[in-house]
């Protein structure tokens, strides 16, 4: 009886630990079958929730689609401070008026929009409207909510009748109405003798005669051998 009793003692520990080895065999295959799981990111300013590529999106204004954005690379940033919207390989962005035509185009190398109301155009910027209307420069900044856009670099700025170059651009959002310091500019002119510039829009302009319009008079009478020489009768 006492060999029973102490072979009966002894085999209740083995089953326990032998059922705790085969519990962890089993666990352990389990979580082998898991996909690996990468850390918690705390800082999720630097993560972007959302990265589409090859995009293009109509974009409304109280119900009404006035804005087009062609993007190879979108990303989207909603924990930075202001939220931001990313287009580092390029933008084209177009605008429509109330009849849904083209009113103006904008491109860029890179841009940024933050908090949906400011532009940030980057890198070989260009943008033009319906009235002809071409500028180009290496930044602009386009306020949505203010209706204006401006700049502090190097702008060039070309219209029907006119080109000006210079630096603190300044314009509505339709660039009818704009401000550039430090100019330098050139108009056109039909009629050089009968008319004189008076170009009112900067206040250091060079201004260039239209060559094809302005030719130099040729003397038709032959000299005086008795005047000296260089003078004419």
């Amino acid at each position: 009886m006492k060999r029973l009793r102490l072979t009966g003692f002894l085999s209740f520990p083995f089953v326990l630990l032998l059922s705790m080895l085969l519990g962890m065999v089993l666990v352990a295959s389990c979580e082998s079958d898991k996909p690996p799981i990468a850390p918690a990111i705390h800082k999720r300013d630097s993560i972007p929730v959302m990265t589409s590529y090859g995009v293009s999106k109509l974009i409304s204004d109280s119900g009404v689609i006035r804005y087009k954005i062609v993007a190879e690379e979108w990303k989207v940033y909603d924990r930075t401070n202001p939220p931001r919207q990313t287009f580092e390989k390029g933008l084209l962005l177009e605008k429509f008026n109330q009849t849904f035509h083209v009113q103006m185009y904008i491109t860029a190398d890179t841009a940024y929009w933050y908090n949906q109301s400011l532009w940030e155009l980057r890198g070989r910027v260009c943008v033009w409207n319906e009235d002809g209307m071409i500028f180009h420069s290496e930044l602009l900044y386009w306020d949505m909510n203010k209706h204006e856009f401006y700049s502090n670099k190097y702008s060039h700025l070309i219209t029907p009748d006119k080109e000006i170059k210079g630096h603190s651009f300044h314009s509505n959002e339709q660039m009818t109405q704009y401000e550039v310091n430090i100019t330098q500019a050139s108009f056109p002119l039909q009629d050089i003798q009968g008319s004189t510039a008076t170009p009112s829009d900067t206040t250091n302009q060079a201004v260039k005669p239209d060559v094809h319009s302005f030719q130099p008079k040729r003397a038709t009478e032959k000299p005086d051998p008795n005047l000296p020489k260089g003078h004419f009768k």
